[in-house]
């Protein structure tokens, strides 16, 4: 006779009110702890100045159980970029979709979509600065990990320099170089994050606004409205090329 799961006359055991199960009392699981602690730690110390030590110390494992997950540290610097990459583009992919399907028409759609896409990026790194100075270590040595730059950021700056390239064809925009102008507008949006780092509360604030004055200002000078183009844009194109700026609501 199989034998009961308790003794008889006793009630089992039954887990208090409101105390969670097992699964949900556990904290995140392990290999994403060891690429959270992994990320500060290549962050603000580079690859060169963090060991595994440094990291299974962090986390609270050893190192063996460390390399069980990754086997090596180029292994786990390559996952850091792929987590902070595919969490850029969960944020950043419909806006550039928008910016895509926006680019033949041009007008103020396509200007929206632009200025929309610029400030995400900005709001992106503002909640997640670790990605700056993960990105900024490792532009550090630029002969170095190149092959991080092809995995997780020249696609999706692909994406941005082909959408202003068809506005351009379209005759929306004038537009000859956009590989540089979304180059400048990424770098410029890091320093904005290392100006927030050293900064002030009061100092921070003042950052912020002045930071997006700028980009709405960058984004009207490039590629403020043809006169074909009515009143859709920010910005008026004079005969000789010359952007008439309009200011800003």
């Amino acid at each position: 006779m199989r034998k009961s799961s308790h003794t008889q006359g006793q009630e089992p055991v039954r887990r208090g009110p409101g105390r969670p199960r097992r699964g949900a009392r556990e904290g995140p699981p392990t290999r994403e702890l060891i690429l959270r602690e992994a990320t500060a730690l290549f962050a603000a110390r580079g690859p060169e100045g963090t060991s595994l030590r440094d990291i299974a110390a962090r986390v609270g494992i050893d190192v063996s159980s460390l390399h069980h997950h990754f086997p090596s540290k180029n292994a786990l610097y390559d996952a850091c970029f792929e987590r902070v990459h595919e969490a850029e583009r969960a944020a950043l992919a419909p806006l550039v979709a928008e910016l895509a399907r926006t680019a033949p028409q041009g007008g103020a759609p396509f200007a929206a979509a632009l200025r929309a896409l610029a400030e995400g990026f900005v709001d992106f790194l503002e909640e997640h600065p670790h990605t700056t100075f993960l990105w900024l270590r490792r532009w550090l040595d630029p002969a170095r990990g190149t092959g991080l730059d092809e995995a997780y950021a020249l696609p999706l700056y692909g994406e941005v320099e082909r959408a202003l390239l068809e506005a351009a064809h379209a005759g929306t925009v004038r537009e000859a170089t956009p590989h540089v102008t979304v180059r400048s507008l990424v770098w410029a949006a890091h320093g904005h994050v290392t100006a927030l780092a050293a900064a002030s509360p009061v100092e921070r604030e003042r950052e912020r606004y002045e930071f997006r004055v700028w980009v709405r200002r960058f984004l009207e000078a490039l590629y403020g409205a043809r006169p074909d183009a009515g009143a859709a844009g920010a910005g008026a194109l004079a005969g000789d090329g010359v952007i008439i700026q309009r200011p800003l609501d």
